[in-house]
């Protein structure tokens, strides 16, 4: 298909017009109710934009103002985001699933004249900030009834915009179009300003390095109230005439893969991990003949995309292979996928290459919030290498500092350190935080990442982690925890990991075992396991002893001083409702620490102790 010149956007309501009118017929938005997908238009949502455009004007909204929202992905949260664009109105969103303090913090915070809620029970929590809140006039629920002069149904708020319509403000370049606030691994959230061009240069780019057309179709998972999902999905395709099908929920994707059957699929790594083990295990209970089959068909796979021309026998076999098991993996994705992007964290290398191997093509990209988000990517149109986040995207570039390393290097010579990122990408500023912005801003405009990584020869990005989770070892050495604990993850038996050494001797970890799995192989094994619950379950010898093999095989590539020496193993995941996650499932270290630090004392106590008696005895 002829790709056409890519369309240059200056603003979000730039896409919404040019969207609008050009692709009116065009379905849009899937919603899945009573069992069938129902679909809206492209004209019907901008009929519902234009409504709660007029509706919220009606209630005194207008340019400068900043309206807050509390909901998941749902056709209503973008139609706020459009009518709140038309307005020039900031829109703030947050997470159902955020704790109730953060909500009142940020619409306090960002001064929201009217805030959004998607059901009953957010309204009763939420009500008070009426009270408490000095800015907040109006609430509006998408899910419920209109109840006084401050609280408004969505319904019927945009049928009374429908008889007093207002019009379309033109946004400027500069204008705030969102502040997102990022959770961080400590203190409160800090707003993230972005400019209508912020997001619109990097739907731009989007174009460039990831061509959608009309046709394109996402199933959509990631939440909108994150840059990521926000801006790759709901703008990017949005931009180009495409459509997207609402996950119905996370543990639904497969189920609603193979029935939207996606053209473009939109993911973090933990999806694809999760992926990657639910196909792993059906192979597993293949024959050992089909399993040979399948690391031999995996083989040739990389061989080609290597550029390494097949023999005759590898071509049979990965001919095979797609025949009888890899065309039926990509039929769970609904048989129609042409690849796949990935952000928002580092995808394991193992499971990037086995997803490309059985013919979906992954290519992974990096940014921040703070970019708006993309500031990297692999994509068709530039290239892609597996293992890096790709090259710098169209009208950005990035400066390896090497102050924040003490001047490191790769094995390959390479500058290692600080990622600092310029462009029409980087954000304005964090709202109401001087002293943040003054640590994050270079003299010259650059946006420090945080993060550490450094650039081959050809342009590919590489990330090898964040400078603030880096921590010295008793040694010396320095350890970057966030890619070993990715490695850990990919076991069957793992469902999350902490790797811990600050300071210390060696490495530890808090291992977050997977019961369901732990339960499974006791019962293929015959072992009986004790009673008593998970945690009684978890201190069993021969349980101990499987998850410490599994640490280790998955362990392999890591260097000597990076191997986990002991693990404690707890029943309790880390999540975003026990504080232990960030809204972007990002891992507090910090709050995980302040509750399982003794437990991980009494790792390093345990082995000092073993030393001491094993000195006794030599003497």
């Amino acid at each position: 298909m002829d790709m056409g010149e890519p369309q240059h956007f200056d603003t979000l309501v730039d896409i919404y017009q040019r969207s609008i009118g050009k692709f009116a017929d065009r379905e849009l938005f899937g919603t899945k109710k009573d069992g069938a997908w129902h679909w809206t238009t492209y004209r019907e949502f901008g009929r519902q934009v234009e409504g709660l455009r007029g509706g919220l004007a009606g209630l005194g909204l207008k340019r400068g103002d900043a309206i807050a929202i509390i909901a998941d992905n749902r056709v209503e949260w973008a139609v706020t985001a459009y009518a709140a664009f038309g307005l020039g109105v900031a829109l703030v969103p947050m997470y159902e699933a955020q704790l109730e303090k953060d909500w009142e913090f940020i619409i306090k915070d960002c001064a929201a004249k009217a805030l959004v809620v998607s059901k009953r029970d957010i309204l009763d929590r939420t009500k008070k900030f009426l009270e408490l809140i000095p800015s907040l006039e109006h609430i509006i629920v998408l899910d419920g009834a209109s109840d006084g002069h401050t609280i408004h149904a969505y319904d019927a708020l945009v049928r009374a915009g429908e008889k007093s319509p207002a019009p379309i403000t033109r946004a400027e370049k500069k204008d705030t179009a969102c502040i997102i606030y990022t959770s961080g691994t400590t203190g409160v959230p800090k707003g993230v300003i972005l400019s209508h061009n912020n997001i619109a240069s990097n739907v731009t780019a989007m174009n460039v390095c990831f061509p959608m057309f009309p046709e394109d179709r996402s199933l959509s998972f990631l939440p909108w109230a994150h840059s990521f999902g926000q801006t790759v999905e709901l703008h990017a395709l949005f931009s180009q005439g495409g459509s997207m099908g609402l996950a119905e929920s996370v543990p639904k994707i497969l189920e609603n893969l193979s029935e939207v059957r996606p053209t473009l699929l939109f993911s973090v790594p933990r999806i694809f991990n999760r992926l990657y083990m639910a196909v792993q295990k059906q192979i597993s209970e293949k024959p050992g003949v089909v399993q040979a089959m399948v690391k031999a068909a995996l083989r040739a796979a990389a061989k080609q995309r290597d550029g390494q021309k097949l023999t005759l026998g590898e071509g049979l076999v990965l001919g095979l292979a797609n025949k009888l098991v890899f065309s039926k993996v990509r039929a769970r994705f609904g048989g129609r996928l042409k690849y796949a992007f990935s952000g928002g964290a580092a995808i394991s290398r193992e499971v990037a290459e086995f997803i490309d191997g059985i013919g979906v093509m992954v290519y992974e990209g990096y940014g921040l919030t703070e970019t708006s988000p993309i500031a990297t990517g692999n994509s068709p149109t530039r290239g892609r290498r597996i293992g890096s986040v790709g090259k710098v995207i169209p009208d950005c570039r990035i400066v390896i500092d090497t102050s924040s390393t003490g001047g490191k290097k790769t094995e390959g010579g390479r500058d290692e350190g600080e990622l600092v990122v310029y462009g029409p990408n980087v954000m304005q500023g964090y709202h109401n935080r001087p002293e943040e912005n003054a640590a994050v801003f270079t003299s010259d405009g650059g946006f420090r990442t945080g993060d550490m990584g450094y650039i081959d020869p050809d342009g590919f990005v590489f990330i090898t982690g964040r400078i603030k989770e880096q921590y010295k070892l008793e040694n010396g050495k320095y350890v970057v925890p966030t890619p070993l604990e990715e490695e850990i993850k990919l076991s069957p038996y793992v469902t999350n990991v902490m790797v811990y050494g600050d300071n210390r001797p060696h490495n530890v970890a808090l291992v977050v075992a997977n019961l369901d799995a732990v339960k499974a192989w006791a019962e293929k094994e015959g072992h009986a396991l004790p009673g008593g619950g998970g945690q009684a379950l978890l201190e069993d010898a021969k349980v101990r002893e499987l998850l410490s093999k599994e640490i280790e095989k998955y362990s392999e590539k890591f260097k000597g001083f990076e191997a986990v020496q002991d693990f404690a193993v707890i029943d309790s995941d880390f999540t975003t409702e026990n504080g232990m996650l960030t809204p972007s499932l990002k891992l507090k270290r910090r709050s995980v620490l302040e509750k399982y630090g003794p437990l991980l004392d009494a790792l390093y106590k345990k082995r000092a102790e073993a030393k001491k008696q094993g000195a006794r005895a030599a003497v």
